[in-house]
């Protein structure tokens, strides 16, 4: 999560931000033959002091990504790290769909 903050490329949605990097893991376990996507959410008690909420948005942004990935043929390997926005508190399932492929988009193209 470090190293993503300091040097990852920000991209910024609607309900979330996401930093990333192309590329594995630096890891000597990380399996490099395949492609993979490697996503961490991290939100702060600033976004909600509820932890209830805090899980639901984590859970909901992972979800939005695991299906909006399924149908795509290729996707690059990356590293992405999910910061969810205070507007994803609030915000429907559909909302969070279309950032997500929004984002997907943009790391599809940009590379």
């Amino acid at each position: 999560c470090d190293r993503l903050q300091r040097l990852g490329t920000l991209w910024k949605g609607k309900n979330f931000f996401v930093r990333y990097t192309y590329g594995h893991l630096r890891h000597p376990a990380a399996k490099t033959t395949q492609t993979a996507l490697y996503v961490g959410v991290l939100t702060s008690t600033k976004l909600s002091g509820s932890a209830v909420l805090r899980n639901r948005m984590r859970r909901s942004c992972r979800e939005a990504l695991r299906i909006a990935v399924i149908p795509l043929q290729e996707v690059p390997t990356a590293q992405l790290l999910i910061l969810p926005r205070s507007s994803s508190l609030t915000a429907s399932f559909t909302d969070i769909q279309t950032d997500v492929r929004s984002f997907l988009s943009h790391l599809s193209h940009g590379r």
